[in-house]
């Protein structure tokens, strides 16, 4: 089945009976498409109906203008990326990007309600920068006393200094997507944590 009106590929809805889980698509690209219209075998609904974003397929990835990136520890060799969408491309709870002698970047998943996790690093400077998302930051001297609290969004940054108890807490609808630069770093080299708990876990020991 093909969406000749739009031209571009696109996922059936089966949330419509008319159709099933078969990824379609089109005689431009034979790429799946993060799009559907739910009434495209019907010309009539085509002007009526704009292609939506389907987020059941929000795993795959964002291609770039070289493919899709990979996402892993590229230092310390020189390093050149799209941050914004490699930020959007990362899935995991914390993905390191790049981690050299005195610096490491970092990318971040926090799903919706939860949280970074109260913290403090002790020695480490940290730049967080939100490429998409929003929450509340909250900084303090002590974990009972966060007295600094910010409402931050997509586009905003904020800089947390060494020795300062922090959180992050995601208050929208859809996961926040960060990078996060740590100066020295934080993590070792090549750090995936596909989940919160499994950063914990490892933290632990």
């Amino acid at each position: 089945m093909y969406n000749y009106y739009y031209r571009k590929p696109c996922i059936n809805n089966n949330n419509m009976p008319m159709f099933n889980n078969n990824m379609m698509y089109n005689m431009q690209r034979m790429n799946p498409c993060l799009y559907y219209n739910p009434q495209m075998q019907n010309s009539r609904y085509m002007n009526s109906y704009p292609i939506q974003y389907d987020p059941r397929f929000r795993y795959l990835q964002y291609p770039t203008e070289k493919g899709f990136i990979e996402l892993k520890d590229y230092g310390p060799e020189p390093f050149v990326v799209n941050i914004d969408k490699a930020s959007k491309q990362n899935d995991n709870f914390r993905t390191a990007l790049w981690t050299g002698d005195h610096l490491q970047l970092t990318l971040m998943s926090i799903d919706i309600g939860e949280d970074i996790g109260l913290e403090i690093h002790h020695d480490v400077d940290q730049f967080i920068r939100i490429e998409e998302g929003q929450g509340i930051v909250k900084m303090g001297d002590s974990r009972d006393k966060l007295n600094f609290q910010e409402n931050v969004y997509d586009d905003f940054a904020f800089v947390i200094p060494a020795g300062k108890w922090h959180n992050l807490i995601n208050t929208g609808n859809v996961p926040i997507k960060l990078y996060s630069i740590y100066a020295p770093p934080q993590h070792p080299h090549g750090t995936v944590h596909k989940t919160k708990e499994i950063a914990e876990a490892e933290e632990d020991h």
